[in-house]
This record gives structure tokens, C-alpha cells and sequence, in this order.
């Protein structure tokens, strides 16, 4: 099983934060990210939100990075780790030129790129950028396939209702053959089916953990499933966040657990399907408690885990 470095204030979410958060750095996460990079964490992932209600505030928290930025400069400052998104708001970002920043990123950091997709769910972040909430599925298939024809044409040609081109040039493409890996994150029927016809790996959110077999097969049941290679995404923490980032009771997934108890859970999830996770924030004191327990946690608990 992979996992992914849960880098400190990313986001500060009522349901998982840990209180010494909030004081991390810029430089700290950088600190933080040098030493995931360098002890063996397969992934950093980056949360995102473009502009936040003051009526979301208390539970989703005001500070959100811009995910391709954030990815970009943390791949440049490590050398192996791979930087992914959790996720990218697809429908409010522009395909040519999110398509543009990413394939920068995975051409500069010598392959290393990754995006987690999702619709988003914030409708009041829609009406303030302009994009209309509920044609957010239908923007995000149209951006997808755009974004696809873009990585991987020699002569990029689209033709939709929300994005169009022809006779242009798009370089460079990324580094990643045929394309840098697309995830796809959410729980609905239709994100299963977008992940089936575009992804190789699937970020579950609201989806109980006994529940995860189930859907991954409703994703390879479908059509345009074609048998490659599928990741499947379920962090010990996520079933502490309910919808619209409510905090939920969820004994499972509670902070500081033992190493027993940390590596049952892991392996719980691997027999539901489960390729990557990461270990909720401990309640510790500070960045150098938690390097400390983020190291224990490859020296001891990784070698445990199902290969």
C-alpha cells in the first residue's frame, strides 16, 4: 500500500485539524516536504479551493492553496515523491490553461505530476466565479476529454459547447506517458462512471469504508473501463468529514492510534480495494513532534502494510 505525506495546513477543516496547525509555515511545509520526499512517503496531495463563504467558514475553514501552484513548487523542492491534487475544482478552472500548467509542471519535475479531479459542491464558489453550479458535471466531461486531446494530439482538435479550438500547437506535453495520471475524487454514480472512462485511480470521500469493494466494481462494470491499471484512494481520517465538511463521529479513524491498531485499519481497507492511504495528523505539539511520528510512521508501519 502507498501513502500519502499528510502535509500540515493545507487547509484547516474543522473535522481533522490538529490545533498546533495553524501556525505552519510556508517554509515548514517545505521543511516537511524535503523530509517525506527523502524517508520514502509515496505522495503529497493538495487540497483546494478557490474562495470560501463566510457561512462555510467555521467548518470548511478559510485557507485553501491553488492546487497546480502548490504541486509545482513542491516538486521542486524534493526530487522523487509524487505531487497530486485533492482535489483540482475542475469546471472553474479554463482546460487550455489548467492543461497548460499541469503538463508545465510534469515536463519540469521530470515526470512527477499527478491530478485528482473532482466537480466541486461549494455552489455559492460557483456563483462567485461565474460558473453555473449545475452544469458542473456536464463542464467537467467536456474539460476532461479537451484536456486529454491537449496532452496527448500532435494536432489538438475540440469541439464543445463550454471549450473549442482546432490548428493549434500545445507543447510541451507532459512527461508521463500517454498523459499524466488522472484521478477522479467524489462518490457519485456519475464521478464512478467519469473515473471508468478517464482515470486510473479513484479518491473516495463520503463512501464508507465497507463500502469500497462495491463501488470500485460498479467502476470496472462499466463500458469504458478497459481493464488498465486502477488506483483506489481512502485515507484513515476521511470518514471524520461528512457532507459539506461536517464533522462526523468515526472511532476508526481517530488520531494517534498504535501501530497495531494503525496497520489493522490499513489492511481493513486493502481487502475493500484499497491501493493508497494516509494516517490522520497525531496531536502532537509542533512540526518537529510531528516529523518525528510521520518517520515513525514509514520505519514502522509501512513495512507492515500489504505490497
Amino acid at each position: 500500500m502507498k501513502l500519502v505525506f499528510n502535509l500540515p495546513h493545507m487547509l484547516r477543516l474543522k473535522a481533522m485539524m490538529q490545533p498546533w496547525e495553524a501556525a505552519v509555515t510556508g517554509a515548514d511545509q517545505t521543511r516537511m516536504a524535503k523530509c517525506a520526499d527523502r524517508w520514502g512517503y509515496d505522495m503529497i496531495a493538495v487540497p483546494e479551493h478557490f474562495i470560501i463563504p463566510n457561512d462555510h467558514v467555521e467548518l470548511s475553514g478559510p485557507h485553501y492553496l491553488q492546487s497546480t501552484v502548490a504541486q509545482a513548487y513542491l516538486a521542486g523542492a524534493t526530487e522523487r515523491i509524487m505531487l497530486n491534487s485533492c482535489i483540482t475544482v475542475l469546471p472553474l478552472q479554463h482546460p487550455i490553461v489548467l492543461a497548460k500548467a499541469l503538463a508545465t509542471a510534469d515536463w519540469m519535475s521530470s515526470g512527477r505530476m499527478m491530478v485528482t479531479f473532482g466537480v466541486g459542491w461549494l455552489e455559492r464558489e460557483f456563483e462567485l466565479l461565474g460558473v453555473p453550479f449545475r452544469e458542473r458535471g456536464r463542464i467537467a466531461d467536456e474539460y476532461l476529454a479537451a484536456i486529454v486531446e491537449l496532452w496527448t494530439s500532435e494536432s489538438p482538435r475540440f469541439h464543445g459547447r463550454y471549450v473549442s479550438f482546432e490548428d493549434v500547437a500545445f507543447e510541451p506535453k507532459p512527461l508521463q506517458k500517454p498523459h499524466l495520471p488522472i484521478w477522479i475524487g467524489g462518490d457519485a454514480d456519475a464521478a464512478l462512471r467519469r473515473a471508468a472512462r478517464y482515470a486510473s485511480g479513484w479518491w473516495s470521500f463520503l463512501t464508507p469504508p465497507e463500502k469500497i469493494a462495491e463501488r470500485v466494481d460498479f467502476i470496472r462494470s462499466q463500458p469504458e473501463y478497459d481493464g488498465r491499471p486502477f488506483d483506489v484512494v481512502h485515507g484513515l481520517g476521511t470518514n471524520r468529514v461528512g457532507e459539506g465538511h461536517t464533522v462526523q463521529d468515526a472511532p476508526d479513524a481517530t488520531p494517534g492510534m498504535s501501530a497495531g491498531e494503525i496497520v489493522d485499519r490499513l489492511s481493513r481497507l486493502a481487502q475493500q480495494g484499497v491501493t493508497v492511504s494516509a494516517v490522520p495528523l497525531p496531536p502532537v505539539s509542533g512540526v518537529d513532534e510531528y516529523l518525528d511520528y510521520a518517520q515513525w510512521v514509514i520505519e514502522e508501519i509501512k513495512p507492515q502494510l500489504p505490497q
